[in-house]
């Protein structure tokens, strides 16, 4: 099942059915009674998604016909979207791949933490606004060292607290796609203070479209998606890292991490880190030399610091644009794209 949140002129949106190729919705509204909401449908999941569940697949079955069906079909349009959670109660982002956690500490002097192995990084992002997939980013000062970072998140049920890895893929309702754009030259001296990240982590963005775990196929397994995370700016391809390649820590172990000492309730967001693979046992290629590549541009910057001394690539500036996608076995978009602008900020 596919779903995604469309502009209505609320804060919230309304809930969308979104067929398996992305090009015909239905209005959850007009079908399921009392359904009005993405928070709606994960607060209440047990009562609502069988429900969906079916619109979806006769949704499917439609589109794939090009036939006459009882539901109030519609075109799916991408840029009609919000973040498929326009707002969460709960935004934490791990960084799952160590590939990444190396090369980001290694940009702003800091060895990697002696625990990462056994102890996932994680810190809480701010969730009372996220960016839809085609709105601009906007962004007060180019010095601030703008980045993409390319990621996979969650989205659970109601999770009990001290929830076990062994259990906690059950309370998996949906994953998404999630460029969580950092401010990178605001971070050190955040992190320096000791207290984690606030200015240096503005508002992330959602591809389009949400899915169930099932939408994968065999894809999904232990708590991973094995697919390539594909990053572009101005389009040219920077990135095609795999996300299931590893990934130190599955969604099953963030997911029960998060949840060691306290509850986490329905529409939290967990997120994996920005996807990385070393791949040829050293920081990565990029794609020109046959590599992976890099889904973030602090990767870029600190791979031509090891073999040049210094890096060349500059980090985003207004009117670039970024672009994070996946896709299935057979080349179809799976959420859709994330496809931004950088923009300055202006004010309200």
């Amino acid at each position: 099942m596919k779903l995604a949140t469309l502009r209505n002129g609320t804060r919230d949106g309304e809930l969308a059915i979104v067929s398996r190729d992305l090009t015909k919705a239905v209005r959850a509204a007009d079908t399921i009674a009392g359904l009005g909401t993405m928070q709606q449908l994960l607060d209440d999941w047990d009562t609502y998604a069988l429900a969906a569940e079916r619109i979806s697949a006769e949704l499917d079955v439609a589109t794939a016909n090009d036939g006459a069906s009882r539901l109030p079909i519609m075109a799916f349009e991408a840029r009609h979207a919000m973040a498929p959670l326009p707002r969460a109660y709960q935004w934490a982002d791990g960084s799952a791949y160590i590939n990444h956690v190396e090369l980001a500490r290694k940009a702003r002097g800091a060895e990697i933490p002696a625990s990462f192995h056994t102890d996932p990084l994680m810190y809480q992002g701010c969730s009372d606004v996220f960016i839809g997939a085609m709105e601009p980013v906007p962004v007060t000062d180019e010095a601030s060292g703008i980045d993409l970072e390319g990621e996979l998140a969650v989205i659970v049920g109601d999770t009990p607290m001290g929830t076990a890895p062994a259990d906690a893929l059950e309370h998996v309702r949906l994953v998404s796609l999630v460029n969580d754009i950092s401010l990178r030259n605001l971070i050190p001296n955040e992190v320096a203070k000791g207290f984690g990240f606030f200015h240096g982590k503005p508002a992330s963005s959602f591809a389009p479209v949400a899915v169930t775990p099932d939408e994968f196929g065999h894809a999904w397994r232990d708590g991973k998606v094995h697919l390539p995370m594909l990053a572009s700016i101005n389009g040219r391809l920077i990135g095609r890292p795999n996300a299931g390649h590893e990934m130190t820590f599955s969604f099953a172990d963030l997911i029960a991490h998060a949840a060691k000492t306290r509850r986490l309730g329905a529409g939290t967001i967990i997120g994996s880190g920005t996807v990385s693979n070393k791949l040829d046992g050293g920081p990565g290629k990029p794609v020109d030399e046959g590599g992976a590549g890099y889904t973030c541009l602090a990767e870029v910057r600190v791979v031509e610091t090891l073999l040049t001394g210094a890096p060349k690539t500059p980090f985003l500036r207004f009117g670039d644009r970024m672009k994070l996608e996946m896709r299935d076995a057979a080349g179809a978009s799976i959420f859709g794209a994330i496809d931004q602008v950088i923009v300055r900020y202006e004010g309200v």
